[in-house]
Formats: C-alpha cells, structure tokens, sequence
C-alpha cells in the first residue's frame, strides 16, 4: 500500500511499531500531532515485547518457580510427594501469550486514547 495514494494527511508517520516507534508516535500525539504508525507485526511493540524478552522472561518466571517449589521447599517446613507436582507446559504458554497479551493491549489502548492511527503493513522512506 502507498499510503500517498491512498490520501493520508498527518504530520507525522512513524515507522515501526517497537519501542522507540510506539512511544514516538504517542508523544508526536500527545503534542498534537496528527500521527499514523505502520507496523507489518502483529501486534505493537516489537521484538522484544512479542517474541523475545517479554515471553522468554514469563517462560523463565514459571520454570524458576517449578524448580523452586521441586527443590527449595524443605527449607520452609513444606513437604512434597514426588509425584504432587506437575510441569503443565501448555498452561505455561498460554500463562505467557496472556502476558504478552496485556501489554500489548495496553500499548494499543494508548494508541487509541492519544487517536494515533495504526496501520498494518511495511513502511519505507
């Protein structure tokens, strides 16, 4: 899409839907700016919010509480039965997409509440 063809008007196009991207195009907004972002992810935010350090942190919490609870738990005068504890993977990611989900959902409502139009595709100067 060629956004000069499709009429646009605004002062300011962002490119890039991550960090430095969003928070641009809020503030450009916040000042009052009339802003559009083009962002081809799913969802706002970026790498580190969407695939990378966001998830990978609520993968590690879970796990580090697993082998907490497995292994550190005698020293609070909790006893386990070997067999009393399970690792339900599936839950955990669903734990983690829910984390994710949030956020990006929060950045997105932001985008909404400053009226910065977001639109889905690849920018290019």
């Amino acid at each position: 899409m060629d956004i000069g063809e499709k009429g646009y008007t605004h002062d300011v196009i962002v490119i890039g839907g991550g960090p430095g991207g969003y928070v641009l195009a809020l503030e450009c907004a916040r000042r009052g700016m009339k802003t559009a972002l083009v962002d081809e992810g799913e969802a706002l935010g970026g790498t580190c919010l969407n695939v990378g350090c966001i998830p990978s942190k609520a993968l590690l919490e879970s796990s580090e509480l697993y082998y907490r609870m497995r292994n550190e738990t005698g020293i609070h005068g909790i006893e386990l039965d070997e067999g009393a504890l399970n690792l339900d993977v599936k839950a955990m990611m669903n734990r983690k997409s829910a984390v994710v989900a949030k956020l990006t959902g929060g950045i997105a409502s932001l985008m909404k509440a400053r009226q910065v139009e977001v639109i889905k595709g690849k920018g290019t100067v």
